[in-house]
């Protein structure tokens, strides 16, 4: 006995710490807190990119606590663990106790909502009486002797006490889902030119775009026109697990469903074919492949890149500056120099025109490329999420807008053919609440004529 002393003593500080109120905050506080960070620190990048984005110290530090990872790591995963065992613990040693007390004897002038009423009759007329006059009014009553003396219990809306609990069943069930997803779901983006295609790297399903249209409208405002996109198409083709090639249409808030996998239209740009020529001569190493905005080509032996910056779809004839209209007419580029890692500045070019490197090199933007840009994301947990939102809003109904009530009656002879009655009433929301309410009903109770 002495040595399981100990054991109980660890168990019940246990659970009283894990059962704590302050403690289930700060928990969740804390969960809070790593998926803040989730979200301010790029995910799943490869460790160059935390070094040139943070200082050293900062960097390392991101890798050793798996903070580029942190939905997978160890820290995340235990605290999404306490927090479930605080609130499964919170629930079954304080708020099922609270939310459904047994049925017991109080002393009735103890409680704050309380009231005395007396009615002509005998004890078991008038109990008689009472319960009659409850259930008519939608209070199931029952009955319990407790030492020697028979009290009625009338309970109102008993079934709604169980609203708190399906709300932590709820958060617990979409914790599940949550935990679904980061175990084995993922997400990720790509772009993909319009004539190729990529992969996705988690389940090697193939996307090629083979066209991709775009619709603006011109809309007048006060300000002037405002170039309004209306639609982005992709027109792909898709090989999953099965190995078949299948066309299917991606489009704004329209992904497609890929072995489960949802493929959503993010956005659009335009690559660029740059030509580059050392004197007469086409370099063509350096030539034909399609550069992304921010895509660099080194001239070799000379120290100079030149940074392909951004399309731009139409040039104003006046100003020979990028006009506000995104449709195509008449394209440039906006290109950019560095020299020895030092920026030279920029300057736009229209298409097939030359920019002169010096020492005979010259890069000439021959034609723009559109591309896609796609969202992917594998969400195994996304059923689960939705049964607990859906649970969630059925507990929240029935914590907001049922008043669970329970009335202890006990009924004394009072002599002279009278009986008194004592009426006590509890809620799981406190008494103020429920106090027009009981008076009202104590008001109605007195006017019972059990003869």
């Amino acid at each position: 006995m002495a040595s399981a002393q100990p054991l109980n003593n660890l168990k019940e500080n246990t659970l009283r710490f894990l059962g704590n109120v302050t403690v289930g905050v700060a928990l969740l506080a804390l969960w809070g807190v790593l998926t803040l960070i989730g979200v301010v620190i790029e995910q799943g990048k490869d460790p160059a990119s935390y070094f040139s984005w943070y200082p050293a110290p900062i960097a390392r530090a991101i890798l050793r606590l798996d903070f580029n990872d942190i939905y997978h790591s160890v820290w995340y995963l235990l605290s999404i663990g306490l927090v479930l065992a605080s609130m499964t613990t919170a629930t079954f040693t304080k708020v099922i106790p609270r939310r459904l007390p047994p049925h017991q004897a109080v002393k009735i002038d103890a409680i704050p909502l309380h009231d005395r009423v007396t009615i002509v009759g005998s004890v078991e007329e008038v109990r008689a009486g009472i319960e009659e006059f409850f259930t008519a009014r939608g209070w199931s009553v029952m009955k319990r002797e407790i030492d020697g003396t028979l009290w009625s219990f009338a309970d109102r809306f008993n079934w709604a006490r169980v609203g708190v609990l399906v709300n932590h069943t709820a958060i617990l069930i979409i914790a599940a889902g949550t935990i679904m997803y980061w175990a084995w779901g993922f997400s990720g983006e790509t772009a993909i030119l319009t004539g190729q295609a990529a992969q996705i790297p988690q389940t090697h399903d193939l996307i090629r775009l083979d066209r991709f249209s775009y619709t603006i409208e011109p809309i007048m405002t006060k300000s002037g026109i405002v170039y309004q996109p209306i639609d982005y198409v992709s027109h792909v083709t898709v090989v999953g697990r099965n190995g078949t090639p299948a066309s299917m249409i991606v489009r704004v808030n329209h992904p497609i469903d890929l072995d489960g996998t949802l493929i959503y239209q993010a956005s659009y740009g335009f690559a660029m074919r740059f030509l580059v020529f050392h004197g007469k001569a086409l370099v063509r190493e350096l030539s034909g492949r399609p550069l992304l905005e921010g895509d660099a080509i080194a001239i070799p032996g000379t120290g100079r890149s030149v940074v392909y910056v951004s399309f731009v779809p139409t040039i104003d004839p006046r100003t020979h500056l990028p006009s506000p209209d995104p449709r195509i007419s008449d394209p440039g580029a906006v290109l950019g120099v560095i020299e020895s890692g030092v920026p030279l500045g920029e300057m736009l070019l229209p298409l097939r025109s030359p920019l002169d490197l010096g020492d005979g090199w010259r890069v000439v933007p021959a034609h723009e490329v559109v591309y896609s840009g796609f969202q992917y994301r594998y969400d195994p947990g996304v059923p689960l999420v939705a049964a607990g939102a859906g649970l969630l809003l059925i507990g929240l109904i029935i914590s907001f807008y049922f008043l669970p009530a329970r009335l202890h009656v006990r009924v004394d002879d009072a002599g002279e053919g009278r009986c008194t009655v004592g009426v006590a009433a509890t809620t799981v929301k406190g008494y103020d609440i429920f106090e027009e309410a009981f008076h009202d009903l104590i008001a109605q109770l007195k006017h019972v004529d059990q003869r």
